[in-house]
C-alpha cells in the first residue's frame, strides 16, 4: 500500500542503486504483471533491463515514505546521444526517418511506468515536471516512444487502434511508420463503424494522456509477443501544443 504522505524524491539515476531501484518496478511491472520477458531479464534478481540502459538517462521517482523504493520511472535518450549509441530503442519497431530527418531536437521516451500503488495520483504529475524541466534544459523540440496496450490480440484493439488512426495520425513531416516486416495496419474499421467510448475506456491511460497533450501516434501498430503488447509510436511536438495543454506538462502545475 502507498504511504498516506508519499515523500518524494525524483532525481536523474546517479548510479548503479538508482539503476537497480528502477529495473526492478519495470520488472514488476513489465514482467510480472504484464507477462513481458527478453533476453537480458534477470528473473533471479527481479531486474528488467536490455543493451541500451548503459546508454539513456533514467528519470527515477522514489517514495522515502516506502523505504526510499522507486515507484516511477521515465528512460531518456537525447538525439546527441542516440547518434553516438546507432540507434534508438524505437527503430526496432519503427521507421524514425521522417523524424530524424526533421531537423528537430529529439528525446525518445521509454520503459515509463508506475507502481500500481500510484497510478491515479500526484505522481504521474511528479514525473511529468520532472520530463518538463529535462526538455527545457536539453532544448527539446519533439519528443517520441513506443507505448503498449495489454495483449496480442488485434481483434480485441481493433476499435481503439482504429480511432487512433482516424483521429490522431501524426502528419507526414513526423510520422514514423511501422517496420514492414512487422507492419499491422490501425485502420481497422470506417471511423463511422467506432463505438468511440469504448475504445476510448480500452485505450492505457498514458496513451490518452499523451493525445490529451496533443500528441499524435505514427502509421502502423506493432506486435511485441515478447513483452505481450501491441506498440504505437506516440509523437509529440512542443510547437503545436496549446497553451492550455503546455500548463498541464510544464513545471509548476500544482504536482
Amino acid at each position: 500500500m502507498p504511504a498516506v504522505n508519499p515523500n518524494f524524491e525524483l532525481r536523474l539515476a546517479r548510479d548503479e542503486a538508482d539503476l537497480i531501484a528502477a529495473q526492478r518496478l519495470r520488472y514488476d511491472v513489465f514482467v510480472e504483471e504484464l507477462g513481458g520477458d527478453g533476453v537480458l531479464v534477470d528473473h533471479d534478481a527481479r531486474l528488467e533491463r536490455d543493451e541500451f540502459d548503459p546508454f539513456y538517462d533514467h528519470l527515477v521517482l522514489f517514495d522515502r515514505a516506502r523505504d526510499g523504493a522507486a515507484v516511477g520511472v521515465y528512460r531518456l535518450l537525447r538525439d546527441d546521444r542516440a547518434a553516438k549509441l546507432g540507434r534508438y530503442y524505437s527503430e526496432g519497431e519503427y521507421d524514425l526517418t521522417a523524424l530524424k530527418t526533421s531537423g528537430r531536437k529529439l528525446l525518445e521516451l521509454g520503459r515509463s511506468c508506475l507502481h500500481p500503488d500510484y497510478r491515479g495520483g500526484i505522481a504521474m504529475r511528479v514525473l511529468w515536471n520532472g520530463l518538463a524541466d529535462y526538455v527545457a534544459e536539453h532544448g527539446i523540440e519533439v519528443l517520441f516512444g513506443v507505448a503498449s496496450f495489454h495483449g496480442t490480440d488485434i481483434n480485441a484493439l481493433r476499435g481503439s487502434l482504429s480511432l487512433l488512426h482516424h483521429r490522431h495520425l501524426a502528419p507526414e513531416a513526423l510520422r514514423a511508420r511501422a517496420l514492414p516486416e512487422h507492419f499491422q495496419s490501425m485502420d481497422l474499421m470506417p471511423e463511422a463503424e467506432i463505438d468511440r467510448p469504448a475504445a476510448v475506456k480500452a485505450t492505457p491511460a498514458l496513451i490518452k494522456a499523451y493525445l490529451r497533450l496533443g500528441g499524435y501516434v505514427g502509421e502502423g501498430a506493432y506486435i511485441d509477443h515478447a513483452f505481450n503488447t501491441i506498440d504505437v509510436c506516440l509523437i509529440l511536438d512542443t510547437a503545436v501544443m496549446s497553451e492550455r495543454h503546455r500548463s498541464l506538462y510544464a513545471k509548476g502545475t500544482g504536482a
